[in-house]
């Protein structure tokens, strides 16, 4: 399968793998929006990485990713900007995560 073009066409790809969910960052948590299921950052594990550089403008990048809180088997989806027009707590977050 060729690599998605597009947030839009990551996003899809994510939901056929049955990642039904999308997160907030909630702190040191994350909380699934549907059924409000959280889990620390530590625990949570990524499962796919989608990433989109800005062609023209480093603003327009951003990352996808297939997220798995392993308590409760809750596959998730965040997608967020990247790069320079990261909150600061978000750029946190991403030290903090572990790939599967």
């Amino acid at each position: 399968m060729d690599a998605p073009s597009t947030v839009t066409e990551a996003v899809a790809i994510l939901r056929e793998q049955g990642y039904i969910d999308d997160v907030d960052l909630a702190g040191t948590a994350l909380e699934c929006v549907r059924t409000g299921t959280t889990c620390q950052l530590p625990s949570v594990i990524v499962d796919l990485t989608y990433r989109f550089e800005g062609d023209s403008d480093p603003a327009d990048e951003a990352i996808v990713l297939g997220l798995r809180f392993p308590e409760s088997d809750v596959k998730a989806i965040l997608v967020s900007a990247f790069g320079p027009s990261a909150e600061p707590d978000v750029a946190e977050f991403f030290a903090e995560l572990r790939s599967s």
